[in-house]
């Protein structure tokens, strides 16, 4: 008599987490010593050897869950989303009266954001990626505001300060600046 498959080979084992993402541990026969994980349909697969004991299957499972929740908060919004708040706070804040060749984000280490009012260039800090919506928003009106202003004059501010945020993402910005630098001037600018 020929004997069947391990039940817990060929099913999928329960969820091991489901704080905020759910996670099902699929034990597999063909892996030896691997483990990975995928995400199938908002669940995450974490695919592990067999063999593997019950309770290294689940500190597995919480690992990769862990992993994957790190990359989510990582991960940034892209130029497009950008694009798409620029158009919002122009129509918003600039009845719609601005103009730009490219919204996008950089790598810049010194800088917040920068803007060319000549070309329409503007670019925001990859660093801001990391920083909550509202403090990105600021400094993309902040970055909007020089398409009609370029220096920092009181219309300028005066522009920006529609914004109901921008004082408060201003000392948001300041503290980071001052909490990487140390010292009592901001390290990064807005231009």
């Amino acid at each position: 008599m020929k004997s069947s498959p391990p039940a817990a080979a060929a099913q999928v084992a329960r969820v091991a987490n489901a704080a905020d993402i759910p996670v099902r541990v699929v034990p597999s026969r063909r892996r030896r010593r691997t483990v990975s994980a995928r995400m199938v349909e908002g669940v995450l697969e974490v695919r592990v050897p067999a063999w593997m004991p019950s309770a290294e299957r689940q500190r597995w499972a919480e690992r990769m869950r862990l992993r994957v929740e790190r990359q989510r908060r990582r991960a940034k919004p892209g130029d497009r989303e950008l694009e798409e708040r620029a158009r919002e706070f122009n129509r918003r804040y600039f009845a719609a009266r601005l103009s730009w060749t490219s919204i996008a984000f950089a790598e810049q280490n010194r800088r917040w954001g920068s803007c060319s009012p000549d070309s329409g260039l503007i670019r925001l800090s990859s660093r801001l990626a990391e920083a909550p919506g509202w403090v990105r928003d600021y400094v993309l009106v902040h970055e909007l505001a020089h398409l009609l202003e370029a220096n920092h004059g009181p219309r300028f501010w005066e522009m920006v300060s529609a914004y109901p945020l921008y004082e408060r993402a201003r000392g948001y910005l300041i503290a980071l600046d001052h909490a990487a630098g140390g010292s009592d001037e901001p390290a990064s600018e807005i231009d």
